[in-house]
């Protein structure tokens, strides 16, 4: 091998380094991530609660950042919740739904794309869900339905508040009905918390979309969104086809939404915390008023009823 040849080779490296396209996987794995400005330090994003410090992009993250950020980190109980028979229709599209499940089992760690876990926030004992978006995109179905309707049971037996985290593209398709039934069994859920008394608060997160939109996440006492947060049903190419129109830009950005009543407050992440406590404070002692005339009331109508008898 000559001297010519050894150069030729050199420069093929050097060029295929140069244009060799970084898989996802070398991305999660590396200590950079990028933002408005270019490449950011995922440690400076971290210290930063993975929100940009010059564009205020609040970046996703994962059940257990979120429970550090509301909780404090590591002060916190996960919950194990029932996960039902995977895949009870045998669905297959390019690939067996199984193995979808198994690969995001894999890269997530988690059973399914729920976590449950119980806390404190300035001393209220509150149950908390939050989802991961790297599991089929936290779409719901029947292990997720298990998951809220194990915490919303769990609140009502010790007397907590309910909080959710919301994230997802909607309803899992590989699960077809079983996956729709998922939002009834929701609601049903939440009902019987209000019929506790019990607060019970959406914060909404990048992205929330679909059936988890059209269910548990509008029937909350007050809703919260971080700031940016994608808040839909459908999708924008979706509406404009059917409209025939062109849309506002951002029109289904947390800001905007909050314009139409779609959200009550948009809070930063690192403001959650306080405003959430806040929140609760206020909601328990208004619904611990309430249970009291409801109890008088009821005591009265049973004196009445001794009376008339």
């Amino acid at each position: 091998m000559n001297w010519i040849t050894k150069i030729i080779k050199a420069g093929e490296k050097i060029k295929s380094a140069i244009h060799k396209r970084a898989t996802k996987e070398d991305i999660a794995n590396s200590d950079w991530t990028s933002c408005c400005k270019g490449p950011i330090l995922k440690k400076d994003l971290e210290e930063n609660l993975w929100v940009c410090p010059d564009c205020n992009k609040h970046h996703r993250i994962k059940p257990k950042q979120r429970f550090d950020i509301l909780f404090g980190r590591n002060n916190y109980e996960i919950l194990d919740t029932p996960i039902p028979q995977d895949d009870p229709l045998g669905f297959t599209d390019s690939k067996p739904y199984k193995e979808r499940l198994k690969s995001a089992r894999k890269k997530t760690g988690l059973k399914c794309s729920m976590v449950v876990a119980t806390g404190l926030i300035d001393n209220i004992k509150i149950t908390a869900i939050a989802s991961d978006f790297d599991f089929l995109g936290a779409s719901i179905e029947a292990a997720e339905g298990e998951a809220i309707l194990f915490a919303a049971q769990y609140s009502i037996e010790n007397k907590q508040p309910l909080l959710i985290c919301t994230s997802g593209g909607g309803m899992r398709m590989q699960a077809s009905m079983i996956s729709l039934s998922q939002m009834p069994r929701s609601i049903l859920a939440i009902n019987e918390l209000k019929k506790h008394n019990l607060p019970y608060l959406v914060l909404f997160t990048d992205p929330t979309s679909g059936g988890i939109t059209a269910s548990y996440a509008m029937v909350s006492d007050i809703s919260i969104s971080e700031p940016g947060a994608l808040i839909a049903f459908a999708g924008k190419r979706v509406i404009q086809g059917t409209v025939k129109e062109e849309l506002p830009q951002n029109f289904q950005s947390a800001e905007h939404v909050q314009k139409t009543g779609f959200v009550d407050l948009i809070v930063d992440r690192k403001n959650v915390r306080s405003k959430i406590g806040t929140l609760l404070s206020i909601l328990l002692k208004k619904n611990s008023a309430i249970s009291s005339e409801q109890n008088e009331t009821s005591e009265d109508s049973q004196s009445l009823t001794r009376a008339a008898s």
